[in-house]
This record gives C-alpha cells, sequence and structure tokens, in this order.
C-alpha cells in the first residue's frame, strides 16, 4: 500500500549498568567537595574575618563585634590616614590586632596637650572616645605606619610600642557583620586628615 508509512519504533534505551547511579552519586558528592574546597580557599586568600577583642577601638568598634576584612587592600593600594587595619603584633605575630592609621611612612607625628598632630598638624578625630592623655613624639620609618585605637586611653598602639612595620599588616577593615544589630560599613572619616 502506497501512502502509508509505518512509524519507526524507538529503539529500547541501553540500559544502565547496574550500580552506576552510586558511582554518578559519589562523583557528585566529589566535585561539590573540591568546588567547596576551592571557593574556601580563594574566599581566604582575599579575605579575613576577626573578632574584636577588648575595649580599645570604642566606640568605634565594641568587645565581641565580628568584622571582614579586606587582605588585598594594601596589595593594590595604600593604607591612607584615617584607614582602620587589621596587623600582626610586631612583638608577638601570633596575635592580631586592629587599630587606626595615623601616619604614614616619613609622618612626624607628635601628641600633645590631647591633640594628635601630624607633620604639625592637627587631626580632626570625632570617632576617638577621650582626648589622649600622653604625649609621645615619633618619625614614622618608611616602610612602617603610625597606629593608634580609637580607645586613645585604654590600648596597646604605636604610642606604647612604636611604629608598625608595614609586612605586619593583614589587610583593611570593611564591615561588622556580627552581631546584625551593629553591622555597619568601616570608612576612614573625610575628618580624619589633618585639619588645616
Amino acid at each position: 500500500m502506497e501512502g502509508y508509512q509505518s512509524e519507526v519504533a524507538p529503539e529500547p534505551a541501553a540500559s544502565e549498568k547496574p550500580g552506576s547511579g552510586f558511582v554518578r552519586i559519589i562523583v557528585d558528592i566529589l566535585e561539590v567537595l573540591v568546588l567547596s574546597v576551592l571557593l574556601f580557599l580563594g574566599i581566604n586568600a582575599v579575605s579575613a574575618r576577626i573578632r574584636v577583642d577588648g575595649h580599645s577601638m570604642e566606640p568605634t568598634m565594641h568587645n565581641g563585634e565580628f568584622v571582614l576584612v579586606n587582605k588585598m587592600a594594601y596589595k593594590l593600594g595604600s593604607p591612607n590616614i584615617g584607614d582602620v587595619i587589621v596587623f600582626r603584633y610586631p612583638r608577638d605575630p601570633a596575635q592580631e590586632y586592629i587599630k587606626r592609621v595615623i601616619g604614614l611612612p616619613g609622618d612626624q607625628i607628635k601628641v600633645l596637650n590631647g591633640l594628635v598632630y601630624v607633620n604639625g598638624k592637627p587631626l580632626s578625630e570625632p570617632y576617638i572616645a577621650s582626648k589622649p592623655a600622653y604625649q609621645t613624639e615619633w618619625t614614622v620609618p618608611q616602610d612602617s605606619l603610625f597606629v593608634l585605637g580609637d580607645n586613645r586611653n585604654n590600648s596597646s598602639d604605636s604610642h606604647s610600642w612604636g611604629p608598625l612595620p608595614l609586612e605586619n599588616v593583614v589587610g583593611k577593615a570593611l564591615v561588622v557583620y556580627w552581631p546584625p544589630t551593629q553591622w555597619g560599613v568601616l570608612q576612614a572619616p573625610k575628618t580624619a586628615s589633618a585639619a588645616p
């Protein structure tokens, strides 16, 4: 009979080998694990999470808060006065501290009569807990920073142990992310620069 064509019957699907579903599950799990490890390593290469211990950065940050740190910030740029940074404590590199940058390499720092002077100009610092009750004077060496805590009279910082080698800097603190009620971006205030 012309004009009529029969449909071609589909070929039966090849049956999977016994146990191949189990192998696929194992491969999927391994892929997820490898991807998770790569993501973890990648995120840790460019960022860190630290817990604030103590009261040296009050009122900006408080004891027990968690902060996200950009570890690439100073590989791609330079610190600025007013930046909040995390670094390895020069006297015990196993400890990490968090402080504010006050002086850059070559700067003359003087703390006198409750004011901080950078190269002879007083800093405007609305972020500090109270004016420093001490006096000190430093010239910041090359490849170093001068750092102070915002709670000036309750802080182990450059006024007591000296300039911070740049090689000790871990990164720039970006965000307080825990507890949620304290969430906020840490920006160097424009007023942190030397007053005219």
